[in-house]
């Protein structure tokens, strides 16, 4: 009886082992876990748009911002003396076009007056030629003498000159007038560049206030008050406060049954007694090395095989507290892929 209960205990043992090391085996199987995950966040390097000596400076190391607060401000008097300039020059272009309209008015009065001097030579030059022609009738007759048609005739060539001379000064005013709406196009053309000069003006005035893009908190600044910066030069980092995510670089033999939406459990190195929760959210297009400065180039030289690793997005689930997470901490994430 004693040796059938020793048998049968080692039969239980065994078994019981063998049955936990099959739930380990398929535990496994249904879960892909890498300690090789970070926190990330969207996180944005504050620049200059324009050149200057920073006059405010209102931001700190650690310091929370809102979108839209100023963070530096950079002495703006050389921009508002730029301004001022353009927005002379629109004036100065508009007050040439006033002139130009008020010339082009006159003009039309100097071709309407042209035009009745043309009308009144036409006039007395027709009534002019009547006579001509009724002095010419009266010559063939010999009932007039002919002085008289001389004189007449004289008077006729005299009115054709006139009237050639009339029109001509018609055609002058009417020319003055098509240059007078060429140069009105023309002077219009630069109201238009003066007025895009105002607009950068403004532009470069609005940009010697640096402003938060978006609400977060301010890291690693760089410039001390009365700085003097350039365009594009590093002021600090600014990280996006509440939205963080996972980063995790799973190997490319793991990624065969993980799909986006499965759940995720995740452990902070910082925090050890907390579980989280999410779900994978996308998958890189590329692998990680890919977009290194120097990607590896295997078609020459001797060929050693790598394991790839492709970067995996981890999102926490809605309702988790990340108050505490903060971008870079490092993280292992075990992800479900299957139930």
């Amino acid at each position: 009886m004693k040796r059938f209960f020793t048998v049968f205990l080692i039969i239980c043992i065994v078994g019981g082992a063998g049955f936990f090391m099959f739930r380990w085996l398929v535990e496994r199987q249904a879960i892909e876990s890498t300690d090789n995950a970070y926190l990330k966040t969207n996180q944005v390097l504050i620049t200059p748009e324009v050149q200057g000596t920073i006059t405010q400076l209102l931001m700190e190391d650690n310091q929370p911002v809102k979108q839209g607060d100023i963070l530096a401000v950079i002495d703006d008097r050389e921009y508002q003396a730029t301004l001022a300039v353009a927005e002379a020059k629109v004036a100065e272009e508009l007050a040439h076009i006033q002139r130009l309209h008020a010339n082009k008015n006159t003009q039309h009065a100097h071709i309407a007056s042209a035009g009745a001097e043309v009308s009144v030579v036409e006039a007395k030059r027709q009534q002019i030629n009547q006579d001509l022609r009724r002095y010419n009738a009266l010559i063939e007759r010999g009932s007039a003498p002919r002085q008289s048609l001389d004189k007449i005739a004289a008077e006729s060539k005299q009115a054709d000159a006139q009237l050639r001379g009339s029109q001509a000064a018609v055609s002058a005013q009417q020319k003055q007038l098509t240059s007078f709406d060429s140069e009105i196009a023309e002077v219009e053309a630069r109201v238009k560049q003066a007025e895009a000069q105002v607009t950068l003006a403004k532009i470069d005035l609005e940009h010697t206030k640096i402003r938060a893009p978006f609400t977060g908190t301010i890291g690693h600044r760089g410039v001390q008050m009365g700085s003097h910066v350039q365009a594009g030069m590093a002021l600090a980092y600014l990280l996006e406060t509440g939205k963080i995510w996972v980063e995790a670089n799973f190997k490319e033999t793991q990624l065969q049954n993980m799909k986006i939406d499965q759940p995720v459990e995740i452990h902070i190195d910082a925090y050890p007694d907390i579980k989280f929760t999410g779900k994978v959210a996308s998958f890189s297009p590329a692998s990680g090395s890919e977009f290194s400065i120097l990607p590896p180039e295997n078609a020459t030289g001797n060929f050693t095989k790598i394991v790839r690793r492709v970067p995996v997005k981890i999102v926490f689930d809605a309702n988790t507290d990340t108050a505490l997470l903060k971008s870079g901490l490092s993280a292992t994430v075990k992800v479900r892929v299957k139930n």
